[in-house]
């Protein structure tokens, strides 16, 4: 098994075995390092082991003295293989301490590790690094204590080691040890805390992670570009069930279309009849789904058994957010879908609030870049998206979107990938531009992009994207020139009805104030009112400006603009995007925006990069 093992890995193979008594090996491909545990002969540690699960090379195994010597021989093949690729290898191996060794650590849960490394490889850089990365950690607001021990026996107590000191000496092969304070249960073992562990099992993956980078450009050949470069490539079948799984489920009901009236024009002229005195009454499709039913099937997916911790919550992440949207469904047209709207965009806090007043009262109704004489009908802008859709279905031919006339829709939106246009409308001339690079060069490019990528949630939208893909968006029309004042002020009016709602204001006092108070012709306040209050309270639009604050502030620090573009994901998850960049499980994006391509919105982005607050992009256009 050992010479087929040491084969596998010489030829650049995966490597998945099974050993005895419940033990187990994942290499996912030639690289310096070892991750170890070894269950104690006596006790029950059975959470410590899956700590390991998910990195990219660790072995599991029995600490009973009779598997002592296959253990050994195994770990030394590897150690000897690897270090003859690299000139040097590195084991680490992670075991739970006994609560006596941290019983002066308090509270009961605060992390606490113990780093055990041999007299010289006490003050190695990685040794060093390890220290730093575990004293990172927090687990419900408490920092990680961290000792450093010198040690003749840097492994686990009792244990007898398993590369010799002849072998270490000649392959290079360092170890070092990371005793564990087992917060991810009581004391008396009687009872686990899920949460803790889960916590736990992401930090020390990337705090490993962070040690044998350093280990590896200090001691070795091997060069990794950034230290998530060491985490796995290879995905087991199971990640792939359970991203198609969430998928099947978001592709089985389209939100935005299910809280969005059907009679809009009519309830339009119906409130105008009145006097705009009575609240309009609103009628909706009739939902495609039983949400209780599919809340069954959301919570049979079996995210737990996923061992990678950055993709586990990812997921579970994403099933939270598809359980609260679920939740809406069912409250629709209810007091409560404001509550569960609440929950999934937040309400307005104080500073946006006063930006979106500052936009509408220093600013007349209508300025000079904001009036066009000239309108395009809804069938003209539906040719003009169909020859720029044209375009990115000769970059890629998967894309396949439709553009859709309808009643049943507001104004525009992209559903699925698809542009549902209402046949009425009726757009400035100069907002043409800005629109296509809104709806086509962003929300359509993005949902392709997504499906570039092997997993479908980033073209079904991982948890909070609406604001990152507004605030990219509405970024798009200042880029292609195209956003107005009056547009900015549409914006900050959504952010001013959010806010109004929130506060127990009814639709004619929200209508009234935009309209009276702020400038907005009848029946711009109108469509945004409606906005707001369909569903029975829908706080999506106050994302749009937020979105745009957000993402001025990223540009500003120095992030970088190509990667938003790879499907649909928020802010937050950026980092698990570029990890699984790193880690060559995720490409590049496949289609880029066509306004980049004129020299005018290369300019506008370099001055976006070098620093502008909202404030400023106002005065500029």
């Amino acid at each position: 098994m050992i010479a087929a093992i040491v084969k596998r890995l010489e030829a650049g193979e995966q490597v998945r075995r099974k050993l005895p008594s419940g033990g187990y090996l994942h290499l996912d491909r030639q690289i310096p390092f070892l991750l170890l545990h070894r269950r104690p002969a006596r006790g029950d540690d059975l959470i410590t082991k899956d700590l390991l699960k998910g990195e990219a090379s660790y072995l599991i195994a029995d600490g009973r003295r009779q598997f002592n010597k296959g253990l050994s021989a195994l770990v030394s093949a590897i150690t000897e293989s690897l270090a003859e690729s690299f000139g040097a290898f590195l084991l680490i191996e992670i075991w739970a301490g006994k609560p006596s060794d941290f019983e002066e650590v308090e509270p009961s849960f605060r992390p606490a590790f113990t780093i055990f490394a041999g007299h010289d490889e006490i003050t190695s850089p990685a040794a060093q690094t390890l220290n730093k990365a575990l004293q990172q950690i927090k687990i419900q607001g408490s920092q990680a204590q961290v000792m450093a021990t010198k040690s003749s026996k840097p492994w686990a107590p009792g244990m007898p080691r398993l590369v010799s000191a002849a072998l270490a000496k000649k392959t290079s092969c360092h170890n070092l040890g990371i005793e564990i304070r087992p917060v991810y249960h009581d004391p008396e073992g009687h009872e686990e805390f899920p949460l803790i562990q889960r916590v736990l099992h992401r930090s020390i993956g990337r705090a490993v992670r962070r040690t044998v980078f350093t280990f590896t450009r200090a001691q070795t050949t091997h060069r990794p570009p950034h230290f998530h470069a060491l985490g796995p490539r290879s995905l087991v079948k199971l990640v792939w069930k359970v991203d198609h799984e969430l998928a099947r489920i978001a592709d089985g009901f389209d939100f935005l279309l299910c809280v969005t009236p059907i009679n809009a024009d009519r309830a339009w002229a119906d409130f105008k009849r009145q006097r705009f005195a009575s609240n309009p009454h609103f009628i909706y499709r009739p939902l495609p789904v039983d949400p209780g039913l599919v809340k069954r099937q959301l919570y049979r997916i079996p995210i737990e058994k996923i061992e990678d911790p950055a993709l586990e919550a990812l997921f579970r992440a994403q099933r939270m957010e598809l359980n609260r949207k679920l939740t809406m469904l069912s409250d629709r047209d209810t007091q409560r879908f404001l509550y569960g709207s609440l929950q999934l965009y937040g309400p307005v806090d104080e500073g946006l609030l006063k930006m979106a007043r500052d936009i509408l009262e220093k600013k007349p109704s209508r300025s000079r870049a904001g009036s066009a004489k000239k309108q395009v009908d809804a069938q003209t802008f539906a040719a003009l998206a169909e020859q720029e859709i044209d375009y990115y279905r000769q970059q890629d031919s998967r894309v396949c979107s439709r553009v859709e006339l309808r009643d049943d829709v507001v104004s525009i939106l992209v559903s699925q990938g698809n542009l549902l246009i209402n046949r009425h409308m009726k757009i400035p001339e100069n907002r043409v531009e800005a629109l296509l690079a809104h709806e086509i060069s962003t929300h359509v490019l993005t949902y392709f992009n997504g499906r570039a990528q092997p997993f479908h949630q980033l073209y079904c939208g991982l948890p909070g994207y609406e604001e990152l893909q507004e605030g990219l968006a509405v970024l798009a029309e200042f880029l292609t020139g195209g956003l107005t004042y009056q547009r900015l002020r549409i914006l900050a009016a959504r952010v001013i009805a959010a806010h109004m709602i929130v506060e127990g204001a009814a639709f004619t006092e929200v209508f009234r104030a935009l309209n009276g108070q702020y400038g907005l012709n009848q029946r711009v306040a109108f469509n945004i009112t409606l906005r707001i209050f369909r569903g029975g309270g829908f706080l999506k639009d106050q994302i749009y400006l937020r979105g745009l604050k957000q993402l001025l502030d990223y540009l500003g620090k120095g992030g970088a603009f190509e990667p938003l573009l790879l499907g649909k994901f928020g802010a937050d998850h950026l980092t698990i995007i570029r990890e699984l960049q790193w880690r060559k499980v995720l490409s590049e994006p496949t289609l880029k925006p066509r306004y980049l391509e004129h020299p005018r919105a290369q300019e506008r982005l370099e001055y976006i990069c070098q620093g502008v607050d909202l404030a400023d992009l106002a005065m500029r256009i």
